[in-house]
């Protein structure tokens, strides 16, 4: 679905990302970690175009995106659910998902069959709909921040830390929710803070530190890993 060979991004003179090799498989769900700092968000960024300073290559179903602007990286099917969330909090539910739909340019018929399917995975934005999306808890909102990217129907979504300043309760429900996406099809690459949360949802996983992949294997088997803990602690703590 995603490879990745060879990706370098830089801010102005300094390079924060080195080298990134990774994949994400069809119908898989794969996890990025790291120390903060460590270049996850600048990754991602760049796998949705919205990096200026990249390059290497990054293919989607063989295609190559790195060089796309952002909104026709949409169209060929990644969607990027960023930190933050960037909602417009002054618009209604629905109205937000109409703005994540716009990218599909389809028929009122496609955008209401689109709304019922993240309704039905998220029911309580349905009973939100004409509720504004800033008047909602962050639960909520994140629960909105998803559904509006999957308006567009990707084959590879991107999560940013969906799960920051959320309750664990919260969290759990995010997951669960992901899991379902991803058991639709849909492949998935998670940047996320809780660690056994993400490896406790996902098949294999990559750890970057100072912007290179320094560890990277099957989920279960990096949970207790020394490898994972000196990634995050600094190599004195990696024995």
């Amino acid at each position: 679905m995603l490879t990745v060979q060879g990706l370098n991004v830089s801010y102005g003179a300094v390079q924060v990302v080195h080298d990134v090799a990774l994949e994400v498989r069809p119908g898989e769900m794969v996890a990025l970690l790291g120390a903060n700092g460590a270049g996850k968000t600048t990754t991602l960024r760049a796998l949705s175009g919205l990096a200026d300073s990249a390059n290497g290559s990054v293919q989607l179903e063989g295609r190559e995106l790195l060089g796309m602007p952002a909104h026709r990286i949409i169209r060929e099917g990644v969607a990027h659910l960023p930190q933050g969330r960037e909602l417009f909090a002054e618009l209604s539910v629905l109205d937000n998902l109409r703005l994540g739909h716009w990218s599909k340019r389809s028929d009122e018929a496609h955008l209401q069959a689109q709304v019922e399917r993240v309704f039905t995975l998220f029911p309580k934005l349905r009973e939100r709909a004409t509720q504004a999306a800033g008047t909602m808890s962050g639960g909520e909102q994140q629960m909105l921040a998803v559904a509006r990217a999957l308006m567009t129907e990707p084959k590879l979504l991107l999560v940013d830390e969906a799960s920051m300043g959320l309750a664990p309760i919260v969290v759990d429900q995010l997951f669960d929710a992901l899991e379902q996406v991803n058991a639709t099809g849909t492949s998935i690459l998670v940047v996320e803070q809780f660690v056994a949360k993400a490896l406790g949802h996902t098949t294999r996983a990559y750890v970057l530190a100072k912007g290179r992949v320094v560890v990277e294997g099957k989920s279960d088997e990096l949970l207790n890993s020394p490898e994972l803990l000196g990634a995050y602690l600094g190599d004195g703590h990696a024995a």
